[in-house]
């Protein structure tokens, strides 16, 4: 939903149906994205054809070079939809997103179909935010689907080079809730802490975490809940440590990655991690112990959003507004925005707002100086 009065709404809000009981009734959708090669058709090579038990929809982007059809998929037919033979359904885009999603809800409505999660293959270039817009934008999606997580695949051989050369690579790991390295094995340790270090300072959120050609426990990939709206903002620890400056991060956090050298001229420092490549990519953590005002953060926010919303890719928080004792927690993929109440404000516990914003050279002084403004 765009922003208007979305946070004034919010705090506002009487608590009509949890978080969770609301989770269970919507279908949760996974976007899985990485560059070409980076081991996302093996990954749903699996996923249709293993027996484990979980009826799925995968919808496929049937532009992608690599076409699932040609192993799996009779080419043939001039069907949409597939029935897998262990229950899973395979169906490709002719249309745009939407209306395909829309189809696949009718034929689960009618008992034509049955699937209780559908995952979406984007191509290798692909920006996922439109994607994920799609689900903020169109009330009656919104009604039936939620975005469980947006799964990034990087190729631990290509990647370093990729990252350098392609922003669509760089964006991808902005995006995501989780990434998974393939190809390690074919990598110096060095080289894999090498990259994991840089993806960090793209995206702190995101854990990360090495597979094996489509190996990884189908635990891992569905419900993970990265996109729900809930209280834990997970930003990882240690990447915070990092800056070893041995003081508090009260207000905010520093910004990651500025002055670094080249990976292919990388050094060692005395304390351990790797410098490595300025990517335009970078994140940064706001945090402040004074509550917000709504009315001030919104049309802070708004503005922001009209101008820098392109660039944006994902923004996240738990906020400590004033009017109200729940903790009102919103996140954002470019121009969109949703938010929503939290639990109350457990007692001792500090109300201290944090906020995560990952995206494309953001003007990071612009952005702490508004949020600061828009306190009480």
């Amino acid at each position: 939903m765009p922003l208007g009065g979305a946070l004034r709404r919010a705090a506002q809000r009487k608590y009509l149906i949890p978080l969770k009981d609301r989770f269970m009734a919507l279908i949760p959708v996974t976007i899985l994205t990485g560059f070409l090669g980076s081991g996302k058709t093996t990954l749903l090579k699996r996923l249709l054809s293993e027996a484990h038990g979980q009826k799925i929809a995968v919808i496929e982007n049937e532009f992608g070079e690599e076409n699932i059809d040609n192993d799996i998929l009779v080419t043939e037919s001039k069907e949409q939809i597939v029935q897998m033979s262990n229950g899973c359904i395979c169906c490709t885009i002719r249309e745009d997103l939407r209306e395909t999603l829309q189809l696949l809800a009718a034929k689960k409505r009618k008992g034509l179909l049955d699937f209780e999660r559908i995952v979406i293959e984007t191509t290798g270039v692909a920006d996922p935010g439109p994607v994920a817009q799609t689900f903020f934008m169109d009330e009656e999606i919104a009604e039936t689907y939620l975005i469980d997580s947006i799964i990034t695949l990087v190729d631990a051989k290509h990647a370093p080079q990729q990252l350098n050369d392609r922003q669509e690579a760089r964006r991808q790991v902005g995006f995501a809730d989780q990434i998974f390295l393939s190809k390690t094995d074919l990598v110096s340790k060095e080289e894999t802490e090498a990259l994991i270090h840089r993806l960090k300072h793209m995206n702190p959120r995101a854990p990360i975490k090495a597979v094996h050609f489509g190996e990884v426990p189908l635990k891992e990939v569905l419900d993970l809940r990265g996109f729900n709206l809930n209280a834990k903002l997970d930003i990882d620890p240690d990447f915070l440590k990092e800056e070893g400056d041995g003081h508090d991060h009260h207000d905010h956090d520093h910004e990651h990655g500025e002055h670094c050298s080249h990976p292919s001229h990388q050094h060692e420092h005395g304390h351990g991690h790797h410098h490595h490549h300025d990517d335009d990519v970078k994140s940064f953590v706001y945090r402040s112990d004074r509550p917000f005002d709504p009315a001030k953060l919104e049309d802070f926010l708004g503005a922001i959003v009209n101008i820098y919303g392109p660039r944006m890719l994902r923004y996240k928080g738990v906020l400590n507004m004033k009017g109200t004792e729940r903790k009102v927690i919103f996140q954002g993929v470019h121009q969109l925005m949703g938010s929503d109440l939290g639990p109350q404000w457990a007692e001792g516990e500090p109300r201290t707002s944090k906020m995560v914003f990952i995206g494309i050279d953001l003007p990071k002084d612009i952005f702490l100086q508004g949020l600061e403004q828009s306190l009480v």
